[in-house]
């Protein structure tokens, strides 16, 4: 049998690894699988700048329609990111009967169904296992090594600059801002890291996972997303005094013929194993019917997590390519005819637990007040505490409710906010038990 023999477009940080790895793990790939993977061209608009590896120039061009139009090119490694000419780019490799393998989760949340129909007609196979959770294999886990199980819910924490953010801030204080300049410099954070600390990042990963977990056409548009930048040091404080962490959560959970989908703030006791994963590192805690609880960790991000993943992706399709198979596994792990629209639950209509900090003068009968407000809509309250003066003519009240409906909190702290005695909005942020 020939040599597998690739293209890579995009040689950036994670394009340089995949390299590094092809070549200082060439012997274990190749008694894996039985033939060499050869990088035959590597296309990027920057040809230029030192990677830190030695390539000859012949490898390299700005025109990836040398890789695209090269017959005996096998696989096309999509790692520019993005949507356009991202998507253009795999879409071309189909067309010339080339598989594919990406690492691009904006790209799949998005247009994943339609790139699946393409490699299904042409009969091809696209890889993803590094968009999400960079080298934690949770793509191939629940394709293959879950697929035994109707999943019942999926708790992850997903990007690890906000992670990192929120573990900076638990451990060592500080307020958002400050930490966040310090991981940019530091190189854990993007120059705009609004994706990251804003939640987009961590709903497009959720939006691959939800698809994958029930067989489901949904998009991302619909997960209710809110990220971490209003979250401050008093509320990292508390929630320590309670026996629990703030982490930047995505949580899917199927419930009859809905998914409930959110990315969110979220409390967690700190006795969880999700409250340890602190730093840059992800981790998918998954509850499935048949094998109970499980949790995978690892480093989310990085050259070489990622390039790990890819790698695994180039291998896995190689081995079908040697045997002159494809999609011996559907890319969402379902069978295309099973694929199903679903209902996700409106954020209204999710039912939890909640931590409110009001923030209000200091004045007898304040806290009758809102409690009455809270009760008229149906809000018990688990717990409360008052703490003495904090900013200047204001006290923070920290109260935890028993479980109750989102939309009957909104409106009651729509209430509560508009009351001459509150100086500032509520900070809400939801609460998990993790059972």
């Amino acid at each position: 049998m020939k040599n597998i023999q690739i293209g890579i477009v995009g040689f950036g940080t994670v394009g340089t690894g995949v390299l590094k790895i092809l070549r200082s793990n060439s012997k274990v790939i190749r008694e894996r699988l039985g033939v060499s993977i050869v990088v035959k061209k590597i296309a990027d608009l920057d040809v230029g700048s030192d990677r830190g590896i030695k390539v000859n120039k012949n490898l390299l061009t700005t025109d990836v329609e040398e890789i695209l139009n090269n017959p005996s090119i096998d696989l096309v490694i999509e790692l520019i990111g993005g949507f356009e000419p991202a998507k253009t780019i795999i879409l071309n490799a189909f067309d010339k009967g080339k598989h594919v393998v990406t690492a691009n989760k904006a790209l799949l949340a998005k247009h994943g169904i339609e790139l699946f129909e393409a490699a299904h007609k042409k009969k091809l196979d696209i890889g993803f296992e590094g968009s999400v959770a960079g080298g934690i294999p949770i793509i191939r886990a629940i394709k293959e090594g879950l697929s035994a199980n109707n999943i019942r819910f999926i708790l992850g924490i997903l990007n690890g600059t906000a992670n990192y953010i929120l573990s900076k801030m638990a451990n060592e204080g500080g307020k958002f801002k400050d930490i966040l300049r310090e991981a940019k410099q530091q190189g854990f954070a993007e120059s705009d890291p609004t994706l990251d600390v804003e939640g987009m990042d961590t709903t497009h990963k959720l939006a691959i996972l939800i698809s994958m977990a029930y067989g489901a056409k949904i998009s991302f548009k619909e997960i209710y997303t809110e990220g971490i930048s209003h979250i401050e040091p008093l509320d990292i404080e508390f929630a320590r005094e309670l026996g629990y962490k703030i982490k930047l959560l995505a949580i899917s959970r199927q419930i009859n013929s809905q998914v409930e989908a959110r990315v969110h703030p979220t409390l967690i006791p700190a006795t969880h194993l999700l409250s340890k994963v602190d730093g840059t590192y992800n981790a998918i805690f998954i509850n499935g019917d048949a094998i109970g609880p499980s949790m995978f960790y690892g480093r989310g991000a990085g050259m070489m997590p990622a390039a790990s993943a890819v790698v695994s992706d180039i291998i896995d399709i190689s081995r079908d390519i040697v045997r002159g198979i494809s999609q011996r596994v559907p890319p969402f792990s379902y069978q295309r005819e099973f694929l199903k629209k679903i209902r996700i639950k409106n954020i209204k209509e999710v039912v939890t637990r909640y931590y409110l900090r009001f923030s209000v003068v200091d004045r007898p009968g304040v806290l009758s007040k809102i409690s009455g407000i809270l009760g008229k809509n149906s809000i018990s309250i688990h717990s409360v505490i008052q703490k003495g003066r904090r900013i200047k003519g204001a006290v923070p009240i920290f109260l935890l409710t028993h479980e109750a409906r989102e939309a009957d909190v909104r409106k009651a702290l729509k209430e509560i906010d508009h009351l001459p005695i509150t100086k500032d909005k509520t900070m809400l942020i939801r609460m998990e038990n993790l059972i």
